[in-house]
């Protein structure tokens, strides 16, 4: 089991701080000139100042760089004291080939606010494992250059990574699952029909999770967050089914220490993964360690967007009564 760590809270950016952009993951490349101007634009007009990774738009046949370019652009960013946070470019498949290789104790000296999604899960979550420093589960970098329906992305980074004070974390109005980046004009935006309610309860714990199969690569590694008091944060992409992510949630419960999950909230699905509110109850339903635990579902955090951002490492309240959830994040 992960020994815990003291904890370690990244001071919060304000206007005017030096934002570095790396990609463990993919590469820069994988952007158009259109979106890195729109992201760019958008954060400057922000007041933040941008810098990038000296190696952020290598790219190689698996669309990404090599562990030694990509471990160097980590390092630095959190070396370099003029940086005040970090975001990802966007997210992938081998963020796992870095764990070995970062230096710890040099982000733990240094820290600082570093923020992502998906593939990222598996840095955040093995950072916080290793150092006790609370990491962000929120926006690439590229998410910032969609054109509409970024206010709510924009509003809950803001108050996770931007203020001190706790925040309930609301539905958004509507939400969308369309390629964006493909066509900024024209996109389809969806009624939100709110959280799902799988289960009700009160549970408060610490974060922990993000993408499924990521956070799913960590067990039995010395990089695993451990589940101890935890609220546990799902999503998943358009990759999954419905069979493969029972599959997956059942690989969590037969975690040793599964017994300390209180809760947990599972982000909005892909409308590709075929993934309905009553295929996902049936799935809940078939685990008998999961029914004295809240759970909350639909959220606005995973592949869809918008999506909020999620401390992993801070902690947060569920309040789930049989017809209104709220989501409170206290330590951010």
């Amino acid at each position: 089991m992960t020994e815990m760590k003291n904890l370690i809270k990244p001071r919060k950016i304000k206007k005017g701080a030096h934002i570095r952009i790396i990609a463990p993951a993919r590469s820069l490349k994988l952007l158009s000139e259109t979106t890195i101007k729109e992201a760019s634009d958008r954060l400057e007009g922000l007041g933040f100042k941008l810098s990038f990774g000296k190696h952020v738009s290598e790219i190689d046949e698996f669309n990404s760089s090599s562990i030694e370019s990509r471990i160097e652009d980590l390092h630095d960013a959190f070396a370099d004291k003029t940086v005040d946070a970090i975001l990802t470019v966007i997210g992938g498949y081998n963020s796992n080939q870095l764990l070995q290789y970062i230096d710890y104790e040099l982000i733990a000296q240094n820290p600082k606010i570093i923020c992502g999604f998906s593939d990222v899960t598996v840095l955040a979550n093995a950072i916080t494992a290793k150092t006790g420093m609370i990491t962000y589960l929120g926006p690439h970098f590229s998410s910032w250059g969609m054109k509409y329906g970024f206010e709510y992305s924009l509003e809950n980074f803001a108050k996770c990574c931007m203020e001190e004070i706790p925040f309930d974390l609301l539905p958004s109005k509507e939400w969308s699952d369309d390629p964006w980046y493909i066509d900024q004009e024209k996109r389809d935006f969806i009624t939100n029909d709110g959280y799902w309610i799988l289960n009700p309860g009160h549970a408060i714990g610490r974060v922990v999770g993000g993408h499924v199969r990521c956070l799913n690569a960590l067990q039995g590694t010395q990089y695993w967050p451990g589940l101890d008091d935890t609220i546990l944060i799902l999503e998943e992409d358009a990759e999954i089914s419905p069979p493969l992510f029972d599959r997956q949630l059942q690989s969590l419960v037969h975690q040793l220490d599964f017994n300390g999950v209180k809760g947990i909230l599972i982000g909005r699905f892909q409308k590709e993964t075929k993934m309905t509110r009553e295929i996902l109850e049936k799935i809940i339903s078939t685990k008998p360690e999961l029914q004295n635990l809240p759970i909350i579902a639909n959220i606005d955090f995973g592949h869809t967007t918008p999506l909020a951002t999620l401390p992993v490492g801070g902690s947060l309240e569920i309040m789930a009564m049989a017809d209104n959830a709220k989501i409170r994040i206290i330590e951010h």
